[in-house]
């Protein structure tokens, strides 16, 4: 497919989508990532079903269970307080934003085959012609010889889990360029690996929000009701609102960061799109991950992987 510079190709490449699975690839708060997409996807018409790698403590108190590493997450009530529980959030703050009741699926912390069991019974479940997966931060473009991977297990079992699904389109969303330097992650490496996957025809470009689209401001209201209702506001979704509120450099919007030095910019709230099958043939440990039954496991084949290897240097941006 080609593109003309009117176009965004991510959006191009979705035109005849119906019905859309947006799913948080590295758990927690990936899933806020992806609301702005979500509300966009929506305006043009498109069912969207909303999904997220899980930090939580799923259990029947607080979600139905729909398969053995699925549970579905709505608004109601829990019968006890719970400080962390971004699945619900979203689904409390929306229904309070657009009177409206949406689920968010939440997958366990578990093996990527449990993991892609899991993605299947929700493609199945909604006839899902295409899944996109929301990184909050650059991670997921690792590819396994960089000089630090951040936190690849979360990342790498649901790219192994859903590239693994035949008869659907499947692409990676990133928002949040810098923040990732704050877990360790060079961006020097997330441009190389950018490069390497342009070269192969699976970079589909970026797209911006800016701080007057509608979706911005709601992506703000998101953010601003769930650090009132956590004790551990999300340290990505808060740098990307600074971003958008102006800030710019050693910037904290969370007590979370106080002894760390961040570089909040304009970059952050920018979407970098890509092809999910491309990315996945380039990880070079996803092939150990797609064979695991629990997390223990994922994280035994990349430490596997990585003491097998001799890693890249590492570099700087020479700006």
């Amino acid at each position: 497919m080609s593109f003309t510079l009117n176009q965004i190709p991510l959006f191009e490449s979705i035109k005849n989508s119906q019905n859309i699975l947006l799913a948080g690839a590295g758990g927690g708060f990936d899933i806020f990532s992806g609301v702005p997409l979500y509300l966009a996807l929506q305006k043009q018409g498109k069912k969207v079903h909303l999904a997220n790698l899980s930090f939580s403590s799923l259990q029947d108190e607080l979600a139905t269970k729909i398969c053995r590493a699925c549970w579905e997450v709505d608004a109601s009530e829990t019968p006890f307080k719970v400080d962390y529980f971004p699945e619900k959030q979203l689904c409390q703050w929306y229904k309070q934003t657009f009177e409206e009741d949406i689920v968010v699926y939440a997958f366990n912390k578990t093996g990527a085959i449990h993991l892609k069991n899991a993605y299947t019974h929700l493609i199945e479940m909604h006839d899902i012609d295409t899944v996109i997966l929301v990184d909050g931060g650059t991670d997921s473009l690792m590819l396994g010889l960089e000089p630090s991977l951040g936190s690849p297990m979360e990342d790498s079992a649901s790219i192994a889990a859903a590239s693994a699904q035949p008869n659907v389109d499947k692409y990676l969303v990133c928002l949040g360029f810098g923040i990732d330097h704050f877990h360790g992650i060079s961006h020097y490496h997330f441009l190389e690996n950018v490069a390497t996957l342009s070269k192969q025809g699976g970079y589909l470009g970026t797209f911006s929000l800016t701080p007057q689209m509608e979706e911005a401001q709601q992506f703000l209201n998101l953010i601003q009701y769930s650090n009132a209702g956590t004790g551990r506001p999300s340290i990505v979704a808060n740098s990307i609102g600074s971003a958008l509120e102006g800030h710019f450099g050693n910037y904290h919007a969370t007590h979370r960061t106080q002894d760390s030095q961040l570089f909040i910019n304009p970059l952050m709230y920018q979407y970098w799109a890509f092809k999910l099958d491309v990315l996945a043939a380039n990880i070079q440990f996803l092939d150990k991950v797609a064979e695991t039954k629990s997390f223990l496991g994922i994280m035994m084949a990349i430490h596997e992987f990585i003491d097998s290897i001799e890693r890249k240097p590492k570099k700087g941006i020479p700006l």
